[in-house]
């Protein structure tokens, strides 16, 4: 039983809840696989890269990226900056081919880092209140009530 003046466990449940509203996400770093001796078609040099920190995309002063290459790459990189098993395919598969069947350059996409947000700071949605057994409802389930 709690005391008056100590917050009882399930008080302090909910406080450490709010209080721990992060996540981590991935680091990433996509580089251009050019086969030495090919005609590479889509303007990218081999060593081209960009980097991927939480949702900014950075390129290096003074390059660019094929917009044809960017779009084959784009839909994985917010899976490849989550925390998958690691029999996953997203854990274990990293190149992307360019989607001109002429240009063998690839995109190999590198997990360099781990960086830590907090849903607080990336979205107005507030978190899910969690029951006793520690799972939570999904907003679309709060709200179809």
């Amino acid at each position: 039983m709690a005391t008056s003046g100590s917050p009882s466990a399930s008080a302090r449940d909910k406080d450490s809840a709010a209080a721990d509203d992060t996540f981590q996400l991935y680091d990433l770093r996509v580089e251009v696989i050019c086969p030495p001796g090919k005609r590479i078609l889509c303007g990218a040099k081999e060593g081209d890269y960009f980097t991927l920190e939480g949702e900014m995309l950075y390129l290096p002063p003074g390059q660019g990226i094929s917009i044809y290459s960017l779009g084959a790459v784009l839909p994985l990189l917010a899976a490849k900056q989550r925390m998958t098993a690691p029999n996953d395919w997203m854990s274990t598969d990293a190149e992307v081919a360019y989607p001109d069947p002429y240009c063998p350059s690839r995109l190999r996409i590198v997990r360099t880092g781990v960086r830590t947000f907090k849903h607080g700071d990336t979205t107005v949605v507030p978190l899910a209140p969690r029951d006793p057994a520690g799972s939570t409802s999904t907003n679309l389930e709060q709200h179809a009530e």
